[in-house]
């Protein structure tokens, strides 16, 4: 299954706890970290786009620096998104071979931030897309609140990603995390038994 969600919806949480049910989990922000590691080929493309000022002093990337460019330009951003998304999706298929390889009934969760970004005939490859959804300031103020944001980078960040409706008309289920944890559990448990049906 594919899970995905805007920042700041809960994703994160709501993985947690398909992995506390069992579900081999991928996380696309890990690997998106891994192919710009220093010495990769992506870093060095990174690096030919946006210019040595992207890069630390000691080789690796500089994430503020990037962010700054990125964030404030579409353009921009899809440029980044060409170099890091085509080596991103290559290691998740690999990932995921591996884990139905290893186990046929695995439950692999592919979380992933920017799904409904990405090109159609990926999302296809997911028998099920669950959308982790809450309202926008709600994002905004735990952005601002956990993260140290402020609220014209938090509302940046939000209308840098797709809309909450493009996310949501993908969605074969949304989990509504705005509420209580519990609330949250709960969904996520009612995905955990629809997932485990649909493989016995």
């Amino acid at each position: 299954m594919a899970l995905t969600g805007g920042i700041a919806s809960g994703k994160s949480t709501v993985a947690a706890m398909l992995v506390e049910h069992g579900a081999v989990h991928i996380d696309a922000d890990a690997l998106a970290r891994d192919v710009v590691a220093a010495g990769t080929p992506g870093l060095a493309a990174i690096e030919a786009e946006f210019g040595a000022g992207v890069l630390r002093p000691d080789g690796s990337l500089d994430r503020a620096a990037l962010g700054a460019i990125i964030f404030s330009d579409p353009e921009q951003r899809e440029r980044l998104n060409a170099i890091t998304h085509p080596a991103v999706w290559g290691r998740t298929r690999e990932l995921i071979h591996e884990a139905e390889t290893s186990d046929p009934r695995a439950i692999v969760v592919y979380d992933v931030p920017l799904l409904a970004e990405a090109a159609a005939d990926r999302r296809l490859a997911f028998d099920l897309i669950v959308v982790v959804h809450a309202d926008a300031e709600t994002r905004i103020t735990r952005m601002i609140t956990q993260r140290g944001l402020t609220r014209v980078e938090a509302v940046a960040r939000i209308s840098s990603q797709a809309s909450d409706d493009e996310r949501l008309a993908i969605a074969d289920v949304v989990i509504d995390n705005s509420g209580p944890l519990e609330q949250t559990r709960s969904q996520t448990d009612d995905v955990w038994e629809r997932a485990l049906s649909a493989v016995s």
